[in-house]
């Protein structure tokens, strides 16, 4: 995803879009079918897709592949014949080498299957307990000491990443530990598999996926990557955090300065999350979300990211904020629904930035619990 995506990917606009997020954690055969809002991410846009700029520069693709025409899985697909000669044209790939390189690509029919059980699902309210369960996944021992050791291994980086993009350590560390828990895992599917599939057999967001395998097809040959050789998430994220191609193409960065951006690299990794959320509106020093005391349901005020409240309009309807960010921000009240009672928050703007890696609110919570407890632990352990 990412993608990222987003999912994350967008990054969530219902069960039907959040199915992309979190994909690095699927295998060929899940054991489980994702809730709704239960995973991570890549940033999908909800009502467009990124076109690459034309890039006719006399770039060599990497890898061996030539072939008169397409063969084996994709063999006969008239629309991917049409995707061959756009990319021609607009970025100048030569037809023989791309004929050779889907000759390669897999199709996911376990993809196809999962996505088409998952579109059936309808959006819904979230249920009671939605969110214990769903925190319970993400704030354990296992994503904070990761990310207490990931922290102390690439201190500098983060310390430099938070100096450049004004984004604190501890939430560039909590979009990692919940994407692949710092690269343990980032995913076993080729993306050139993934985002073909994609792309030519799954019509209800195919568009979308046409124009991200035009994105990572222009990433692998500025890049200098095999475009067989990368694997990710069932839906093409790629990398530590996750990201989309075409969000690797506006957002990513060389953070090592080694003349690569590589998402599989951790400080490459580092910078590009911290850059994706300084340009997605990312305010330094301020909060990301505060209690919020009064009964929000009373007051028939609507909680969810597309509903936007000014502080004094809270204040009128009977609800006092836990903390004042010294400003005129929109403010967003979050639903949180525990097992034997329901909170609310209230989110600031840094927490819609956070949303733009995934359009949940239980995403976002989660990476702002675990930023809070990863830095806690960090601060508290000897070698801090």
């Amino acid at each position: 995803m990412k993608h990222v995506v987003t999912f994350s990917t967008r990054v969530c606009f219902g069960l039907s879009l959040l199915i992309f997020s979190g994909c690095a954690h699927h295998s060929e055969k899940p054991q489980t079918v994702n809730q709704r809002a239960g995973t991570p991410t890549q940033q999908i846009p909800p009502n467009r897709s990124r076109s690459a700029t034309p890039d006719l520069r006399p770039l060599t693709a990497t890898g061996g592949y030539r072939a008169e025409s397409v063969s084996g899985d994709y063999a006969g697909y008239q629309a991917l014949n049409q995707f061959i000669d756009f990319m021609a044209q607009k970025h100048g790939f030569d037809r023989y080498y791309l004929n050779g390189l889907f000759s390669q690509a897999k199709r996911k029919q376990w993809t196809l299957d999962y996505l088409a059980k998952s579109d059936q699902s309808l959006k819904a309210q979230p249920g009671k307990g939605s969110w214990s369960r769903y925190r319970a996944k993400f704030l354990d021992d296992r994503h904070i000491n990761s990310g207490v050791v990931f922290w102390h291994r690439h201190q500098n980086a983060l310390q430099r990443a938070s100096r450049q993009y004004g984004v604190p350590a501890e939430y560039i560390l909590g979009i990692m530990a919940i994407e692949t828990t710092f690269g343990s895992y980032v995913g076993n599917h080729r993306v050139i598999d993934a985002l073909t599939t994609l792309a030519f057999d799954y019509r209800r967001r195919g568009e979308y996926f046409r124009g991200e395998l035009e994105n990572f097809l222009v990433m692998a040959r500025s890049e200098r990557i095999d475009p067989a050789r990368p694997v990710g998430s069932f839906a093409g994220a790629m990398g530590l955090g996750q990201f989309m191609p075409s969000s690797f193409m506006e957002w990513a960065v060389d953070f090592n300065g080694d003349g690569r951006r590589d998402l599989w690299d951790p400080e490459d990794s580092i910078g590009s999350v911290a850059n994706y959320f300084a340009q997605h509106g990312w305010q330094s020093g301020q909060p990301v979300v505060s209690s919020v005391n009064g009964s929000p349901a009373a007051s028939n005020l609507e909680p969810g990211l597309d509903h936007l409240y000014s502080l004094k309009s809270l204040t009128e309807s009977g609800l006092s904020v836990g903390t004042d960010c010294g400003c005129d921000a929109p403010l967003r009240l979050l639903w949180l629904r525990h097992n034997n009672n329901d909170e609310y928050r209230v989110g600031y703007p840094n927490f819609y930035v956070i949303t733009r890696y995934n359009q949940s609110t239980h995403y976002a919570m989660a990476v702002h619990e675990l930023a809070q407890a990863i830095k806690n632990a960090y601060h508290n352990d000897k070698r801090g």
